[in-house]
C-alpha cells in the first residue's frame, strides 16, 4: 500500500508561482510512475504531468509544458509540481497518483490517489 498527502495549493493570481507537494509513505517502488492530475468542477480529470521514482524521464501534457515542472527527492519520498505563469484555466483540485501505469495519462491506470489539493488562479 502507498499513501500519498498533497500539499502546497492556494490562492494566487495569474502570472504567478505555486509549488505543490506529494509525500509517499508506505512501499514504493523504483518501477512505479508518480503523476499530477486535476480536475476542475463539472470536467474530466486530466493529466497534467508524470515522474518514474527512479530515472530522470519526465511527461508533460502540451498544455503545462514550458510552465510547469515536476520534481522528486528520493530521500524525502516526495515528488513536487512547480507551477509557473498559472492562468484561469489551470484552476482546479489537483491530485497526486501513484502506480505502474499502462497509460501514464490516463488516470484509472493507477492504483494509489491523494485526497487533493485546490488551486484557484484569479484574472
Amino acid at each position: 500500500q502507498v499513501q500519498l498527502v498533497e500539499s502546497g495549493g492556494g490562492l494566487v493570481q495569474a502570472g504567478g508561482s505555486l509549488r505543490l507537494s506529494c509525500v509517499a509513505s508506505g512501499r514504493t517502488y523504483n518501477n512505479h510512475v508518480v503523476a499530477w492530475f486535476r480536475q476542475a468542477p463539472g470536467k474530466e480529470r486530466e493529466f497534467v504531468t508524470a515522474i518514474r521514482w527512479s530515472g530522470s524521464r519526465t511527461y508533460h501534457a502540451d498544455s503545462v509544458k514550458g510552465r510547469f515542472t515536476i520534481s522528486r527527492d528520493n530521500a524525502k519520498n516526495t515528488v513536487y509540481l512547480q507551477m509557473n505563469s498559472l492562468k484561469p484555466e489551470d484552476t482546479a483540485v489537483y491530485y497526486c497518483a501513484a502506480g505502474v501505469p499502462v497509460v501514464i495519462a490516463r488516470y484509472t491506470s493507477y492504483d494509489y490517489w491523494g485526497q487533493g489539493t485546490q488551486v484557484t488562479v484569479s484574472s
